[in-house]
């Protein structure tokens, strides 16, 4: 066990390799890439949202997951909350300029997804032909 392992602030003066268990970019990239984080960002690439119009606009989010997310997001420095003194009260959600960068990233990945459906459908019945076959 090394000392960065006993303690996490180590780790920040060695040069960040998410490969390595310690890394603190592992939990950022945890963020960015799970399954509500890659959706809040990519919608948030559009435009600012309310809560209620996001929450609508990446489907079938809970208002528990969405709050969590944008305040992880928020907290990492993707997000901006925009919280205006009116009443109602009127928040907006919009990305920052290191949101914005993490956002194409994450979109791009997800639109290659998107187009590649067809090979990894084909991909999984030929796995399971072949898996059916060796049984």
């Amino acid at each position: 066990m090394s000392v960065s392992d006993l303690d996490p602030d180590a780790s920040l003066s060695r040069k960040p390799d998410v490969n390595r268990q310690m890394c603190p970019s592992r939990l950022v990239l945890e963020h960015v890439t799970s399954r509500w984080g890659v959706l809040v960002l990519a919608a948030l690439l559009e435009r600012s949202y309310r809560f209620s119009e996001l929450r609508r606009e990446v489907g079938g989010v809970s208002e528990k997951m969405l709050a969590q997310t944008l305040q992880t997001l928020e907290r990492d420095g993707f997000v901006h909350r925009d919280a205006k003194p009116v009443i109602p009260p009127r928040v907006d959600y919009s990305l920052t300029g290191l949101g914005r960068e993490a956002a194409e990233q994450v979109w791009a990945l997800a639109r290659w997804t998107e187009r590649r459906l067809d090979a990894v459908y084909a991909a999984r019945e030929t796995y399971d032909a072949r898996k059916a076959y060796d049984a």
